[in-house]
């Protein structure tokens, strides 16, 4: 059975999750009050319904307490935000995420005890700040002040080795978690947990999981 995920707001954040969760096959109820949003949205997800989110009758009829998964990204109005968080709370929503715009909304959120909380601007803006510091690094996740995850173009002196050869772990303190094999004309391809033997090829991007300045002394190479 397909996990069931309900987005409620659907701005530039809401529509590009709803977008990708349907892309990847689940269900997705899209809920917002703007008729022109939901008519653009009702083409690709499973349902689409105008309604106000902070009017709980309309929300059970909508089925939102069936949902597996409750995305909030109504940001705008950090009021209505937090009011539906509570009601989905009070219906029993099993897991709840929710866009944040301000650290004092997030805290709330955050006190709510809402399963994760998004800042889509701030996010963005670090991500963007570390591709103009590390240039080489093609994307990147911070997990933490110290750890991050980095999509890197293999190093010239690592093409042709193993994994083993390569002595990532070893040598530069970071864990190969996936290769990136392939794009453009060539169908892109997938390596996940790839084994000691696996070679490292020309061309791939390799994402990595470490120590920032470990991972930054790879990014050199």
């Amino acid at each position: 059975m397909k996990k069931q995920y309900a987005v409620i707001g659907l701005g530039r954040f809401g529509f590009s999750v709803a977008k990708t969760l349907t892309e990847m096959d689940c269900e997705v109820l899209a809920i917002d009050n703007d008729e022109e949003r939901v008519k653009e949205v009702s083409d690709f997800v499973t349902h689409a319904v105008i309604l106000d989110a902070i009017d709980e009758k309309a929300l059970r009829s909508a089925g939102i307490q069936n949902v597996d998964v409750a995305v909030v990204s109504i940001g705008e109005n950090i009021e209505a935000s937090i009011l539906v968080v509570m009601m989905l709370k009070e219906m029993g929503i099993r897991h709840i995420v929710a866009k944040a715009v301000t650290p004092l909304h997030g805290k709330v959120l955050e006190n709510l005890k809402v399963d994760r909380i998004v800042y889509p601007e701030r996010d963005m803006a670090i991500r963007v700040a570390h591709s103009l510091i590390r240039p080489s690094i093609v994307d990147q996740l911070e997990l933490s002040p110290e750890y991050s995850i980095v999509e890197l173009p293999a190093p010239p002196s690592l093409e042709g080795k193993s994994l083993r050869e390569s002595q990532l772990r070893t040598k530069y303190g970071a864990n190969l978690i996936a290769i990136k094999r392939g794009e453009g004309a060539e169908r892109e391809k997938w390596n996940v947990n790839p084994l000691p033997t696996d070679v490292i090829r020309k061309g791939d991007l390799l994402v990595l999981v470490g120590r920032n300045e470990d991972l930054e002394r790879l990014s050199r190479l």
